[in-house]
């Protein structure tokens, strides 16, 4: 993929990389921790959990409602609890398991869907998940984290893991743009600046913060300076930080590899809408189902680059 590479970014792991080694540090730290997967560890990286602690992974094979109901008995009996596997198995197979053994009860399973958005090129639509956030945002009590990079993921699966109470972790596939170099410090339900700007905000999440910086440095060259936010946690929103982006910038673009219904994009425009109405324009999927093809073609095609951001922005900017 091109994301980041005409600002300077390199490109490191993949997020789900990233979880799989936090999760088997994590596990070192915590022998209560314990890892349920459907079948394709290989693929969500609890492998790496697997390789050192057996005893404490449980694969269900593939049977997403089957892993739901394990991973909420085990959590009820005082496990520590992470349920993986790919984000469109599990949000939309398991969906009604979810919510009635672990939303419902608010029992503290940490969900992980790997191999989400539409980056996952080759392996087409039955595996693209693109509904995955509006099904999650949707679950009262379910926090929902979609980290930038691989720096990101490890502090949010952290973060997850002490937090109290149901959440879903978002990981991919491709590699991913370094966003943090030094580290980052993750809080759930605060958003990182990555960028000031006062001519209007561009709100991302996941793979596009990296296209959301890169946006911003072009329209840099135009004379427009553009405040980028990383908004890891979908839900709970910081609405504070998007209530003063509103406010100094008079202007937002979201951008997100997912479904623009029920997903960054709407939760913004429901904070702006409640707190401080400025123009808004969102980049994200329309409506429809992608197709198979190699993942830069893809997020050309239906509208995920940093381009897509600056034309955005460029109209967003003449309803201000």
């Amino acid at each position: 993929m091109d994301i980041g590479k005409a600002i300077g970014l390199e490109y490191g792991p993949p997020t789900r990389n990233a979880f799989g080694e936090a999760l088997r540090e994590l596990g070192a730290e915590n022998p209560n921790l314990v890892v349920v997967d459907g079948d394709v560890a290989n693929s969500t990286r609890t492998e790496y959990f697997c390789e050192d602690f057996p005893e404490r992974f449980f694969n269900v094979g593939i049977a997403e409602s089957n892993l739901i109901g394990v991973a909420s008995g085990l959590a009820a009996s005082g496990k520590d609890v992470v349920a993986a596997s790919f984000a469109a198995f599990l949000l939309n197979n398991a969906y009604e398991q979810i919510r009635m053994s672990i939303a419902f009860p608010r029992i503290g399973v940490k969900l992980v869907g790997s191999h989400s958005g539409i980056s996952i090129g080759e392996d087409g639509p039955s595996q693209m998940a693109i509904e995955d956030i509006a099904l999650a945002t949707s679950l009262p009590h379910m926090t929902v984290l979609v980290p930038a990079d691989a720096a990101a993921t490890r502090a949010a699966t952290r973060a997850m893991l002490a937090y109290d109470g149901p959440a879903y972790l978002r990981t991919g596939r491709p590699r991913v743009p370094v966003v943090y170099n030094d580290g980052v410090a993750l809080e759930i339900g605060r958003a990182n600046l990555l960028r000031d700007g006062a001519d209007l905000t561009i709100v991302a999440c996941g793979l596009m913060v990296a296209a959301a910086l890169e946006a911003a440095h072009v329209l840099s060259g135009e004379g427009v300076e553009a405040r980028v936010l990383d908004m890891h946690t979908i839900k709970p929103l910081d609405d504070d930080a998007v209530e003063r982006a509103a406010r100094e910038t008079g202007a937002i673009v979201t951008a997100e590899e997912h479904l623009l219904d029920g997903g960054l994009g709407a939760a913004v425009a429901r904070s702006v809408v409640g707190r401080h109405p400025v123009p808004i324009a969102m980049v994200g999927i329309e409506n429809r189902y992608a197709e198979s093809g190699a993942p830069q073609d893809l997020l050309e095609k239906y509208g995920l680059t940093a381009r897509h951001i600056v034309e955005a922005a460029r109209g967003v900017l003449r309803r201000k």
